[in-house]
């Protein structure tokens, strides 16, 4: 028997279901954290972690038979009033901060410091300012949370959750919108709170960060608890087939024909530039049926490139010629009607309508088709291109009626990923297409990649990972400091590996 496995755990929760009308969301499951370890919990999206960390949040109430322990002792969590009296804290993904208000204000709200009658501000900064140095906040008490960068505000959530003396602090996929050099900084402070004794849960859906941080890993499934492994014996092949309950051997789909870099050019860049202030003049082509990848460093400037070609940012200078003709592109509307779709990196917030449905949201790039005819929405025909979608692209929702915004990241990706696909694309620009997405919907993700290059559409893939680069790219072009540094793969190339795109990535290349 272990150290830990004799420690009294910080937190144990037993038996939780949780049923929502017609689903059941979490099944029987359990999960242990001790004091002074990094808990990694993992599972595909909609496997039943976010409704789990709900329920220890005091978001939703389980179902009857479910027992929560804190230090060996049963807590009822009516609410994250009562959670937080308890020591747990939650950090979502999309933080809950007032952005409007002080660095002070946002640790206290809820629980203000006053003296006669007013909020007494110079107790509440004086009162923060040890969790600020705790952290080694580079930002004072009194500075505004809109000002701060993203993994600033991190640390105004860390440092709120170090005031109320949490013990128990989730973690929901901390490094999505983080630089490499941020996430490094929030690696060295999950160590530090660890060595403090603090039990963290950290939800990730990437295995380098898992293996870097975890010293143990739970695994979630269609809302049932698989299993536990220990630091030792976590290995990607055992984590996925637990994750997917099944061998992910083909992951990386690559059934097109890899030499699509030999057919006709259906898309060219020539010199696009924004006057050099995050672009340079970028010149490429791209062949019918080719998976092309563009790689680079954060701030390289392969979102901007793509924003130019579709038209979401004005052109300086630069010609995009499609199928041998001059592209008028001034607007993302010019684009899609020549046939060229671009699926933002930021689904979300430039992507999908959260509010609408998943039909209304994949029909809604082909509305004025719909209604050709004396301006009436052929209605039928929606449901029908919708529900087709659905089962094409197995986006994983009860009907095309659901709420998008109800969905996990991975099927939201597909309805987006599915409003382009029904404009026809000749050429279709991928930007950052797994962000956020599970291993499970990855997979999928890759296969309708392979598929639309199978059908002869040009696919370009910007993305950070470059195992996903390397996977499924037939060509890769790589970007630094707003140009193109160089390429690899294709007819003659320098073979697609980490070691040469990283060359080119970091100007060192030979």
């Amino acid at each position: 028997m272990t150290e830990t496995a004799e420690r009294t755990p910080t937190l144990e929760m037993r038996n939780v279901s949780k049923t929502f009308p017609g689903v059941k969301a979490l099944n029987g499951v359990q999960l242990k954290a001790w004091g002074g370890e990094v808990l990694a919990l993992m599972g595909e999206n909609g496997a039943g972690k976010s409704t789990l960390m709900k329920v220890l949040s005091g978001a939703y109430q389980p179902d009857a038979g479910a027992e929560i322990l804190i230090d060996g002792h049963p807590v009822s969590i009516t609410d994250p009033i009562a959670a937080k009296r308890l020591g747990v804290a939650i950090i979502y993904q999309e933080l809950s901060l007032a952005p409007n208000l002080t660095v002070a204000e946002n640790i206290y709200l809820g629980d203000e410091v006053h003296s006669r009658g007013m909020i007494d501000r110079k107790a509440m900064h004086e009162g923060c300012r040890p969790a600020l140095e705790r952290l080694g906040a580079p930002f004072g008490p009194e500075t505004t949370v809109g000002t701060l960068s993203i993994a600033e505000q991190q640390l105004v959530e860390i440092a709120r959750a170090l005031h109320a003396k949490s013990k128990i602090l989730v973690l929901d996929e901390p490094t999505t919108a983080l630089s490499t050099r941020e996430t490094e900084r929030l690696f060295a402070l999950v160590r530090q709170l660890r060595s403090e004794g603090i039990a963290l849960i950290y939800i990730s859906h990437r295995m380098a960060e898992v293996y870097e941080l975890s010293d143990r890993v739970s695994v979630l499934r269609d809302g049932a608890y698989v299993g536990t492994l220990d630091r030792e014996g976590l290995s990607a092949e055992s984590l996925v087939k637990m994750m997917v309950g099944r061998d992910l051997s083909t992951f990386y789909k690559k059934e097109h024909d890899p030499h699509g870099s030999h057919g006709p050019v259906i898309l060219e860049v020539k010199g696009v530039t924004d006057g050099g202030r995050r672009v340079k003049p970028c010149t490429f082509q791209l062949h019918r049926g080719e998976v092309l990848g563009i790689a680079g460093l954060v701030g390289s400037g392969r979102t901007e490139l793509a924003r130019l070609i579709y038209g979401a940012d004005p052109k300086a200078g630069g010609e995009v010629v499609l199928e041998g003709q001059a592209a008028n592109i001034n607007r993302p509307e010019d684009a899609l009607a020549l046939g060229l779709a671009y699926l933002t990196e930021d689904r979300k917030r430039l992507g999908l309508f959260l509010d609408m449905s998943c039909g209304e949201n994949i029909n809604i790039g082909v509305v004025e088709r719909d209604s050709a005819r004396g301006g009436i929405l052929d209605l039928g025909a929606a449901k029908r291109r919708a529900e087709t979608a659905f089962k094409a692209l197995r986006v994983r929702a009860a009907s095309p009626l659901v709420q998008v915004g109800s969905l996990s990241g991975g099927n939201q990706q597909k309805v987006l990923l599915s409003r382009w696909l029904e404009i026809g694309p000749r050429v279709l620009i991928l930007d950052e297409p797994t962000r956020g997405v599970d291993i499970g919907a990855k997979s999928e993700i890759y296969r309708i990649i392979d598929e639309l290059a199978d059908r002869g559409i040009g696919v370009i893939v910007i993305s950070s990972e470059l195992p996903e680069i390397i996977g499924i790219c037939d060509r890769v072009l790589v970007m630094r400091e707003g140009h193109m540094e160089g390429e690899v793969g294709g007819p003659g190339g320098r073979p697609i590996t980490q070691e040469n795109i990283m060359a080119y990535a970091a100007g060192v290349a030979a």
